[in-house]
């Protein structure tokens, strides 16, 4: 059966269409704190960029139930964040993500619930919100991210690298298939064959070889990485936010479906776009030599 994505809105006060309408939230950061009041993932809006940032450095930002719950709620919050046009993720410390937090896992596997549901209750809602974001997505790459913190980056539109970053496909190395979107995710960054490699071997790939396999879009001096990411960012949260979200539906339908189906996406996606305030503004701009402004609506 024909699925067609939801078309772009072009109404800045209204929640992207398919989603649940904002819920009001606290001004101040997010609730999600353990026992000590730590807050393991951060949430901050400048420049039209909303920035999370795992917050776990002393364990690599490896992924417990809380954070899980508290990624999900941060990205949700930037998705409907009329003032957040672009989203910048990155991890705090040595180390983007580490993945699922095996301390928390092991005590999982000796209470006999497994994995306890999480890649359906928690990895799998948080790529779904990554990928269908009507915004740009970028991972910056600090440090080491692994299994489901590399699945992370990979969801993201752009991987902004330093040079001593580190991906490594760890489900196989601990008995477990991949998750968090990766089977999907990166056979499209590196082609199947190679992913096939990746994935089975699970050697880590450091950020050059990641660079020429085609895995992340740019490496950096580990110095630069956050204004680098953040310049990125920044320029893309200035852009044609409406037309971002239509190429990264039309990207997700054409990946699944036939070239006339695609076509057919395109014309409405397009039809959308043409009644968005930044295309009218635009052509006007270009007709008149000018440099476009745009407003994201």
């Amino acid at each position: 059966m024909d699925q067609r994505p939801d078309l772009p809105s072009t109404a800045p006060e209204s929640a992207p269409t398919g989603t649940r309408a904002p819920a009001p939230r606290p001004a101040s950061s997010s609730p999600n704190t353990d026992e000590h009041g730590h807050e393991h993932v951060l949430y901050s809006v400048e420049d039209g960029v909303a920035t999370i940032t795992l917050n776990r450095p002393d364990a690599m930002n490896a992924l417990t139930i809380l954070m899980k719950a508290a990624l999900l709620e941060a990205l949700e919050r930037a998705r409907d964040d009329a003032g957040a046009r672009a989203v910048l993720l990155t991890g705090a410390g040595r180390g983007f993500c580490a993945g699922q937090d095996l301390r928390e896992h092991a005590g999982n596997l000796e209470a006999g619930v497994g994995l306890d549901n999480t890649v359906r209750a928690h990895y799998n809602p948080i790529i779904l919100t990554i990928t269908g974001m009507g915004k740009p997505v970028i991972a910056a790459v600090n440090g080491i991210a692994a299994g489901a913190g590399a699945s992370l980056a990979f969801a993201c539109d752009f991987r902004v690298a330093a040079d001593g970053a580190k991906f490594a496909m760890a489900f196989s190395g601990i008995g477990l298939a991949p998750d968090s979107g990766a089977s999907w995710t990166l056979p499209r960054l590196v082609g199947p064959a190679r992913a096939r490699e990746l994935l089975v071997l699970g050697e880590p790939v450091g950020a050059a070889r990641a660079l020429e396999l085609g895995m992340v879009t740019s490496v950096v001096p580990a110095g630069e990485l956050t204004a680098r990411a953040r310049e990125l960012a920044v320029r893309l949260a200035q852009g044609p936010t409406v037309a971002y979200g239509a190429i990264k539906q039309a990207l997700d339908f054409s990946a699944a479906h036939s070239l006339e189906d695609s076509l057919d996406v395109e014309a409405d996606l397009q039809d959308a776009c043409a009644k968005s305030e930044d295309h009218h503004n635009a052509t006007r701009a270009f007709l008149a030599k000018e440099r476009p402004v745009f407003s994201g609506r």
